[in-house]
């Protein structure tokens, strides 16, 4: 562009009604980005490991610490917990030769990683608010950056990410999420540069950023699809029109994605196996699809309200033992997300964002949602790490439109400066509820009675706290734990068996037997259950059903000798 312009200099001088000063803006604003999200979520690095995995995958766990070829190999064959995560062991095991079993050690690694996610959303926004608005001029870009920086912050300080970031074991989360976004960021580089080299080399980090997500958790498998989708909108790639998207041009860009299709295929495959393997996945017979698409849209609704009002949020949303109570709330969630989508799908050339978002976060909850139900939670705050991540794009573009209109229109500065001044206070709200939220995870004692107080009809945390009083040397209250956690969910075989075992201890023979029948209708094939069993008939002189009790848990385990010895 000829620099002898004097238009075009005049406007580099900036003139005196720029809201921001632009070197201020490009070297500062990502750095207080980070940051702000390191200060926000601090009182993390203080927490303990807590029982809810950390104990079984890092402390208990001795295979992942190391670098010899045994601890490489485990970390790339293991389905350990039901994961197939080889890059969050490595650096699991990078924690450990620094920090042995440290628990600083392991939060300050995740919040690193999320404070990096926080710089990188901050500049993936950046670009896909340019592409949206097509402006390329000094101000504009001002107005971009600190677009930019509101949707980063509105996703790095929401207390939707306490679960990803705090909780160790989520490391996954965080490492996952930083591959992703640098994913997608280099597939816009790749798709708004000119140069044929470049494009490629974009195109290439793209992939293997995806690779290394995968490597770290499965979750992103739907990133193919969310790149047609950036094709549509905001790059513009694709045709105006849906009916030539098959033509040439569209099917070259579908042809662009098949090495990350056949790679999502192939993770999709192996995390099928991990959970199989661990036993997570649960059956049609025992859960039945009108359940499953009940969940699945209760999940839709759940993130989407709670990333505007988030009150109540819970390390734990159980389950529910009589789905079929929830299901008005599951219809009403259903017809709620049913009209959302017909709304913004005729809405979708008149407002092609929103559209856009909506197809983007349906598209990274679909893995998680719970159609194919693996685990004991209903929902769970950290699946919104990354689907939410559009929302937060678009609030930043809507910033940026106020921004501009403040600009062209000086009679509307004051909506704009009223809108900041709101903005700056939901960040300080979001931030501090943020803080509260990471203190929840402070051990797990403080875990577990937080989730009964957020949560009071979860049989897993009245369960998970009576353990705590019983090896606390407290068995009176352990018993009023354990006789809550199965009033609440009469199939918790955990608890009916630990509740069992104490009433025995305490002399109540005859209400221990009745939990321990109820333990094995639910796991028949429980060989401590048979046993304890049979030495409680024993006692209360039933030779014949206590040997038949024994009988039952040699067959259950032919190696375990304790049901022999008792016979």
């Amino acid at each position: 562009m000829n620099s002898n312009n004097p238009s075009r200099s005049k406007k580099s001088r900036k003139p005196a009604d720029t809201f921001a000063n632009t070197d201020f803006a490009e070297s500062n604003v990502p750095v207080l980005v980070g940051l702000t999200t390191f200060v926000v979520f601090l009182p993390a690095l203080w927490n303990e490991f807590v029982n809810w995995d950390d104990y079984e995958t890092l402390l208990n766990n001795p295979r992942y610490r190391g670098m010899g070829w045994s601890h490489l190999r485990w970390m790339l064959t293991t389905f350990h917990m039901g994961h197939y995560q080889p890059l969050s062991w490595l650096t699991f095991a990078v924690d450990s030769l620094i920090w042995g079993t440290n628990p600083l050690g392991y939060h300050l690694t995740n919040l690193v990683l999320h404070v990096s996610n926080a710089v990188l959303f901050f500049f993936l926004a950046r670009l896909l608010l340019f592409h949206a608005v097509g402006r390329s001029n000094d101000e504009s870009q001002i107005g971009l950056r600190f677009s930019a920086a509101l949707a980063a912050l509105l996703f790095s300080v929401h207390p939707l990410r306490v679960e990803s970031v705090v909780w160790a074991t989520e490391r996954r989360d965080v490492l996952s999420g930083f591959f992703f976004l640098l994913a997608l960021y280099s597939y816009v580089r790749a798709h708004g540069s000119s140069d044929d080299r470049s494009r490629r080399a974009c195109l290439a980090l793209s992939f293997f950023a995806f690779l290394l997500s995968l490597m770290a958790k499965a979750t992103a498998i739907t990133l193919p699809a969310v790149l047609w989708l950036l094709d549509f909108y905001p790059l513009r790639r694709l045709p105006g029109s849906s009916r030539s998207w098959l033509d040439a041009e569209g099917r070259k860009i579908l042809w662009e994605k098949l090495p990350f299709v056949i790679v999502a295929l192939i993770f999709a495959i192996i995390a099928a196996m991990a959970q199989e393997s661990a036993g997570a996945l649960r059956p049609l017979q025992q859960y039945f699809l009108t359940y499953r698409l009940g969940q699945a849209a209760y999940g839709i609704m759940f993130y989407l309200w709670k990333s505007l009002i988030p009150w109540n949020l819970s390390p734990l949303y159980e389950l529910p033992y009589d789905f079929d109570a929830w299901m008005p709330l599951f219809l009403l969630c259903a017809v709620a997300a049913t009209v959302i989508t017909i709304a913004l799908y005729v809405l979708r050339r008149r407002w092609t964002a929103g559209f856009a978002c909506w197809v983007f976060y349906l598209g990274m909850l679909a893995p998680v949602i719970g159609v194919a139900q693996s685990g004991p939670q209903l929902v769970a705050d950290r699946y919104s790490y990354f689907s939410c991540m559009s929302w937060a794009v678009l609030l930043g573009g809507g910033f940026f439109q106020l921004w501009s209109s403040a600009r062209e229109r000086p009679e509307r500065r004051a909506v704009f400066f009223t809108t900041s001044a709101l903005a700056a206070l939901v960040l300080v709200g979001l931030g501090i509820m943020t803080w509260k939220q990471a203190a929840v995870w402070r051990d797990t004692k403080a875990l577990w009675e937080y989730v009964i107080t957020a949560q009071p009809e979860s049989s897993i945390a009245h369960y998970n706290l009576a353990r705590i009083y019983e090896n606390d040397g407290r068995p009176d209250d352990a018993i009023r734990y354990y006789r809550r956690a199965v009033a609440i969910n009469p199939t918790n075989a955990d608890a009916h068996y630990n509740l069992a075992r104490l009433l025995a201890k305490q002399g109540q023979q005859v209400e221990a037997v009745a939990h321990y029948r109820e333990a094995l209708k639910i796991r028949p094939n429980d060989a401590d259950a048979h046993n304890n069993l049979g030495l409680l008939l024993a006692l209360q002189g039933d030779i014949e059903g206590s040997l038949a009790a024994f009988r039952k848990a040699t067959q259950s385990d032919p190696r375990y000798g304790k049901a022999f010895f008792n016979m």
